[in-house]
């Protein structure tokens, strides 16, 4: 949980520096992507404090799979594009893809995690 409450903080600080530091100095294109980095942050650290709550109520290894894959993904997805719009350096879009890949995984193996859980513990 302690992962998903840094990744809250810092998006919320890349959030403001890309609203008043970075407007204006990068491309429209540039902003749009380093937003994009920001708005998956925020929602992963979301999703990583919910799935340290749910190991502790429903026990489950594809849970707490689902929150490093959350913590992969967001790391890789968002880290490279917070360094293509920084650097523009077009080989980190590449990288991307690899992250969104993990955070797919991230929620299928909650979803599944969630489904198979033992009937006495369904709510």
């Amino acid at each position: 949980m302690a992962v998903g409450a840094i990744f809250g903080l810092l998006s919320i600080l890349a959030g403001a520096f890309g609203a008043h530091a970075l407007r204006g100095a990068l491309t429209e294109n540039a902003l749009n992507t380093f937003e994009t980095a920001v708005r998956f942050q925020m929602y992963h650290a979301l999703a990583i404090l919910v799935t340290g709550l749910l190991t502790s109520r429903l026990p489950s290894n594809l849970i707490g799979i689902s929150g490093a894959l959350f913590t992969i993904g967001t790391l890789v997805f968002s880290g490279s594009l917070y360094a293509l719009s920084l650097s523009g350096i077009g080989a980190f879009g590449a990288v991307a893809p690899i992250g969104g890949i993990s955070l797919i995984g991230g929620w299928t193996a909650l979803i599944v995690g969630i489904i198979k859980r033992k009937p006495s513990e369904r709510s």
